[in-house]
């Protein structure tokens, strides 16, 4: 029975050299030649070689290597030794093994699988050495993301799930019974942030959002999470150099603190490492102009398509921030160009590498008389934005916000092809399990 709750890690084992510890993990391989087998064990932290030698052990530990399978629980005991030829540069040579559960035969092997295999058994997968990886980068962009947040004076302020009214179009709700009446799964945090803005200056909401777009790229998630301050005494210049300072700080982090994921995922980090501040910044008409310089067939005045972004980001080294937009694609929150009404004052920042968009955001309007007519022109319910009205009438100022889509920013800092890798169980319009 494992009783110590100061466990020793596999991570740690450089500072137990010489030493014996006892290991608690998972059974990742074995083979062996002659009277040495070797189990390379994992444990969550990292992965270690045990080494068990005839003579060094009892006839029934020896022998254990014909009971042990793929993922098999077991708990070692042995002597750190360095092995810079090892992985991570130890070794443990054993003493004894305890196993809690002999695993039936792993369905995921070393061969290849197709995708629909591979997600059938995500629960198994999450378990392999790159899927590890991909996911410690996500818990390390989430680390620093709330570290930046932190150390820049904003508060948590936490929204909810199930909401009255749509945010970004009625065409991508989800719907849910509530009680005698229909709600909605969050779309986004962003209304209810400009809320905790008024009470705080600045917040953020960090959580799950929901669009039920019928979309099957390789960039959309029915279920996916954003990161979205909010910030009150805020225009649109201020907020572009909020986001910009935010990714720098995440890019920075994850190539301090994520060193071995990289490796194992091949990532290419001097492309990370090219990234410089301020980023490079389009109006909506400068980018137009550009695809249309680069004989693409865009139409002016309508989003730009994952094609007209990878070739508008593949310009430039950094993300690039595309700003001022026609009014009539953004949300009806969306406060207008005092020089120009037909623009709305939004941006959004497209990562480089052919990776889209991971920030949208924008100023918001402010005047409750012209919030009033944008929900008329949307054709949206006036009575559940009674609320956010309210933020109008009582003390309203210039404010600003954006959201960052983790799933795509980890996919971009990872290098990897399919956004549903970067989240342990992926929902999209065919997959619901497991």
């Amino acid at each position: 029975m494992v009783e110590n709750m100061d466990k020793i890690f596999i991570r740690d084992l450089k500072k137990y050299s010489d030493k014996e510890v006892t290991l608690h993990g998972w059974v990742y391989s074995l083979r062996s030649i002659g009277k040495i087998w070797f189990m390379i064990l994992r444990d969550g932290t990292g992965m270690l070689q045990c080494v068990v030698v005839k003579n060094d052990v009892d006839q029934e530990t020896f022998q254990k290597e014909e009971l042990l399978t793929q993922e098999s629980s077991v708990s070692v005991t042995g002597i750190v030794r360095l092995e810079q030829r090892a992985i991570g540069g130890v070794e443990l040579g054993v003493k004894a093994i305890e196993i809690h559960q002999i695993a039936d035969e792993y369905p995921i092997s070393p061969k290849e699988h197709g995708t629909a295999f591979l997600m059938d058994n995500r629960h198994l997968w999450i378990r392999s050495k790159k899927q590890h990886a991909i996911l410690k980068v996500r818990h390390q962009v989430i680390r620093a993301a709330r570290n930046f947040f932190d150390d820049n004076d904003f508060v948590l302020f936490d929204s909810p799930m199930l909401t009255a009214n749509a945010a970004e179009g009625t065409t991508s709700l989800f719907n849910v019974d509530y009680y005698d009446r229909t709600a909605y799964l969050s779309q986004t945090g962003q209304l209810y942030g400009e809320a905790g803005a008024m009470s705080f200056n600045r917040v953020y909401v960090f959580g799950p959002t929901f669009r039920a777009e019928k979309s099957k790229t390789r960039r959309h998630l029915t279920e996916f999470w954003m990161l979205e301050p909010e910030i009150a005494y805020c225009d649109i210049n201020e907020n572009m150099e909020w986001a910009e300072k935010l990714i720098m700080h995440i890019v920075n982090h994850c190539l301090e603190n994520c060193q071995a994921e990289f490796e194992i995922l091949e990532r290419d980090v001097s492309k990370l490492e090219q990234i410089k501040m301020p980023f490079p910044r389009l109006t909506y008409d400068e980018a137009a102009k550009l695809l249309n310089d680069k004989d693409i067939d865009f139409e002016y005045g309508t989003d730009f398509g994952g094609a007209d972004e990878t070739v508008i980001a593949e310009q430039f080294d950094s993300p690039v921030i595309i700003h001022r937009w026609p009014a009539e694609i953004k949300a009806f929150y969306m406060k207008r160009a005092n020089d120009n009404p037909d623009l709305a004052l939004g941006m959004d920042i497209l990562a480089p590498e052919g990776y889209g968009e991971i920030i949208g955001g924008g100023q918001r309007e402010d005047d409750h008389d012209i919030l009033v007519e944008r929900i008329k022109e949307h054709k949206l319910p006036m009575e559940p934005f009674k609320w956010y009205l309210d933020l109008r009438k009582y003390g309203s100022v210039p404010h600003s916000g954006f959201g960052l889509g983790l799933e795509r920013t980890v996919t971009w800092i990872c290098g990897i092809k399919h956004i549903r890798e970067t989240i342990p169980f992926p929902r999209t319009m065919a997959r619901l399990e497991p």
